[in-house]
């Protein structure tokens, strides 16, 4: 009996991570569409941005990181938080780049926490999904 090492299953797994990130990448970007159409074209009060932003980064994660580890089916936890981790590094650098200001305050690390414990939370709901 021999024991084989798949080096292609690292390389899988991490892939299927970038996928569940850009998954939630996605959806971010049609719902901040959905919501900038909601902004423009009604009443909303633009206080409302910051809570929108946090809800629609968690629920974005969340889908990404449940249908990431749908398919991994192991460490949902730790997957799930690293699909969290990626998409927050991406959107970070994506808007500091952009703002110019590489400084992390109070309402980014809401959003880092916010999205890593999604991205978790996401991985375990995916992993106990039944097909």
């Amino acid at each position: 009996m021999s024991l084989e090492i798949n080096s292609s299953e690292p390389n899988r797994n991490f892939m299927t991570i970038l996928k569940g990130s850009a998954i939630s990448i996605g959806l971010t970007l049609i719902a901040l569409l959905v919501f900038s159409y909601i902004l423009t074209y009604t009443n909303v009060s633009e206080d409302t941005t910051f809570p929108v932003i946090v809800i629609i980064t968690a629920v974005s994660i969340l889908i990404g990181s449940s249908l990431c580890n749908i398919k991994l089916r192991k460490n949902g936890f730790l997957n799930g938080g690293a699909v969290g981790a990626i998409y927050i590094a991406f959107i970070y650098l994506l808007s500091s780049i952009f703002t110019m200001d590489f400084s992390i305050g109070m309402d980014s690390l809401v959003i880092i926490i916010t999205g890593v414990l999604a991205g978790m939370l996401g991985g375990i709901i995916g992993v106990n999904i039944r097909k």
